[in-house]
């Protein structure tokens, strides 16, 4: 099995540790144990139940209390539908692992995460790509899906909301995305692990998993929870896939941490404080951010619709690579360049940390942009 290397891991991996000022993180700002411990009714119950807990395997499936409270982020989903898997990472790859073989074909919108064409190419299947462009607000264009659709087509993968961009694209559409699935009895994979951070309106937008029976989702505590060292993530899927799963879960997973476990049981008990966090941080710097994009010459972009990043486009005759390693050498600025994601003259910027490492990051990108004037 060949794999092609994975860009922006590769990337962050490489410059993260380096910088001075990180304005590409892709998660909401993280919570600290203690900040997680203060959302609970009994800060010392809690404790006290960590300390006694012997650190034997944890509930193979993922325990019911932790099953029971993700379903309630859904509407018609049960627990026995839900996998739980190590991050949203882990259960991005044991969907793909399971379904897809060689010879299938399979659509993926572009940019998506890159688990979703880079595995199932790794498993011999054929992917073709449907480019979301800004000049459609990085929607898809359902006429030139179907046409990359075929009986043979076995899934079609989306990020929603969409990484980098954060286009989201709502009922409406993702119904519409349901009929051409449907008509080519496709799979619909969609990574959902920003669902949740909507800058305007209802913040939970509608899940493939409750629209369409063979739409498969998902997400984790890392990004809408500010919680990725939990290394907590789920699988909503049809209930008849669950015994698969589950089946090539035994060969990589065995359990979660039972810790893991049960910190993100007590967050999504209290879910609505941590949410309430996290919209007034994206909220506020997503505006500060476009504020900032109003007045720089050299940038533009699409403004997200939901979570904590976005791809900003650059006018200057300079490679992505090239501009990013500068910016770090010249500024101590670390953000990620739009070719490791398939987005040649394009940045993701993640802007849901502290502000005021926002507001210095950006001061700094402004003074390096001027040299280009």
């Amino acid at each position: 099995m060949k794999l092609e290397p994975f860009g922006v891991e590769d990337w962050m991996n490489i410059y993260e540790t380096q910088c001075e000022v990180n304005i590409a993180e892709s998660c909401v700002e993280a919570l600290t144990t203690e900040e997680l411990l203060d959302f609970s009714e009994d800060k010392q119950a809690a404790i006290s139940d960590i300390l006694k807990m012997k650190l034997t395997y944890g509930d193979i499936f993922g325990s019911e209390a932790l099953r029971e409270e993700i379903a309630k982020l859904y509407t018609s989903i049960t627990p026995e539908q839900i996998t739980i898997e190590h991050g949203g990472i882990g259960a991005n790859h044991l969907v793909l692992e399971t379904l897809i073989e060689p010879g299938d074909h399979i659509v993926s919108v572009l940019p998506n995460y890159q688990q979703h064409y880079s595995l199932p190419k790794s498993y011999g299947a054929v992917v073709d790509f449907l480019p979301l462009i800004p000049e459609n607000n990085y929607m898809p264009d359902f006429d030139a899906l179907e046409a990359l659709l075929t009986h043979d087509t076995k899934l079609i993968a989306i990020n929603n909301p969409n990484n980098p961009t954060g286009a989201l694209m709502d009922e409406e559409q993702l119904l519409q995305l349901v009929a051409l699935a449907r008509k080519y009895d496709a799979y619909i994979l969609s990574d959902e692990v920003y669902r949740g951070l909507t800058l305007t309106g209802e913040n939970f937008t509608p899940s493939i998993s409750d629209l369409y029976e063979k739409g498969i989702s998902t997400s984790s505590m890392s990004k809408t929870f500010s919680l990725p060292g939990l290394r907590i993530g789920w699988i909503i899927s049809p209930i008849e896939m669950v015994p698969e799963l589950n089946n090539h879960r035994d060969y990589s997973t065995i359990s979660c941490g039972m810790i893991d476990d049960y910190l993100a049981t007590l967050a999504l008990k209290h879910k609505d404080k941590i949410l309430d966090r996290n919209l007034t941080i994206v909220r506020k710097n997503s505006q500060y951010l476009a504020d900032w994009v109003a007045k720089e010459p050299h940038i533009t972009y699409i403004q997200p619709q939901s979570g904590p990043i976005a791809l900003l486009h650059y006018d200057m005759s300079i490679k992505s690579t090239e501009l990013c390693r500068r910016l770090q050498n010249e500024t101590g600025v670390f953000l990620v360049p739009g070719s490791v994601m398939g987005c040649e003259g394009g940045l993701r910027i993640g802007y849901a940390n502290d502000l005021s490492v926002l507001e210095e990051g950006l001061a700094r990108f402004s003074r390096f942009l001027r040299t280009f004037d």
